[in-house]
């Protein structure tokens, strides 16, 4: 389970500097789509890890709550 937990944070971890690169790229690129592209990356970055740490909450809550 640790093997697996680890996979999944490098996992998030690319995910993350990902949708870093890709905001900062669509904040140099001069196309005109690149605006819509920049509001949805930074929302995404903004957005993802707050709705994983949400999930995380939830369901350590919910696994202790089974346990008593």
């Amino acid at each position: 389970m640790k093997k697996f937990q680890r996979i999944l944070a490098l996992l998030g971890v690319v995910l993350l500097l990902a949708m870093y690169g890709a905001t900062m790229i669509f904040a140099i690129s001069d196309h005109p789509a690149s605006e819509g592209w920049f509001k949805a990356s930074i929302f995404c970055t903004i957005a993802i890890p707050v709705m994983l740490y949400a999930y995380m909450l939830i369901y350590k809550y919910l696994k202790n709550r089974n346990k008593k």
